[in-house]
């Protein structure tokens, strides 16, 4: 990849589900070991989008699209690319925590077994909790069920889950809603931290927390035929202290949304 080439970038991409079209000629770039915020209001495509990163669309028999999406410079949808294995590259985090019912050791080791990991697994376990904040709060109880954690733990599980496969982009798809404010701040502060190793694209409704974690933002909403578009994409600062387009201004100020 050439330095200052984007991990993940799209082109010309447009979304639809069977004869619904959602998202339209959408063009960004995911800059590398930053975070990358999606925002807009309830169905927008951000959900949608942001799936179209590891192909988790694929699994949507209704889905197809058209444009580009290319990872590293490579076409992403290549016939020749296998989408587990892009899984693994590019991880994600869901809305909701979704451990395993497996121990907290189990959880995080599951990914490297089915890869066929032959290194030193604890030790892989331990780098991946401690990244993820975690260590200290469960070192001493790794054979306990993930489900007695909680819910922050349990997120904070997840993405120690997805860090131990050794990915080099994570998709956090609002990985705070479900959670309380401690927690919330919790999870910011490891985004903030992991971006040093990592690309991270999240979508988030909360336009405080965009403004906190993000490096990047784009901004998608709907047209009147109800598709969405990318309105805006450019640095945070910019976006929301002085946006290029109103409509970009009216949803960040609370104007509609």
């Amino acid at each position: 990849m050439a330095e200052n080439c984007p991990i993940i970038e799209t082109r010309e991409l447009n979304v639809c589900y069977g004869p619904v079209c959602v998202i339209d000629q959408v063009n960004m770039g995911v800059e590398p070991n930053r975070i990358t915020a999606i925002i807009g209001p309830s169905g927008s495509g951000k959900s949608t989008l942001l799936r179209c990163f590891n192909r988790m669309n694929d699994l949507i028999p209704s889905f197809h699209m058209s444009g580009s999406v290319l990872f590293a410079g490579e076409d992403l949808y290549d016939d020749s690319v296998d989408p587990t294995e892009i899984r693994y590259q590019i991880g994600m985090v869901f809305q909701r925590p979704n451990p395993f019912p497996k121990s907290i050791f189990d959880n995080v080791a599951f990914g490297p077994r089915v890869n066929g990991f032959r290194g030193d697994l604890a030790a892989l376990v331990e780098q991946s909790i401690r990244r993820a904040a975690l260590w200290d709060e469960v070192k001493d109880r790794l054979k306990d069920s993930a489900l007695s954690l909680s819910g922050g733990q349990q997120q904070r599980l997840c993405i120690a889950r997805a860090l131990a496969v050794q990915p080099r982009v994570i998709l956090m798809d609002e990985p705070c809603s479900a959670l309380d404010p401690i927690s919330t701040q919790a999870i910011e502060e490891l985004m903030r931290e992991l971006s040093n190793e990592y690309s991270i694209v999240i979508v988030t409704h909360n336009m405080q927390q965009a403004a906190r974690v993000s490096d990047y933002t784009a901004f998608l909403n709907p047209r009147e035929d109800k598709i969405s578009e990318l309105i805006e994409f450019d640095q945070t600062r910019q976006i929301f202290t002085n946006p290029k387009d109103e409509r970009t201004e009216a949803y960040i100020t609370g104007r509609f949304g």
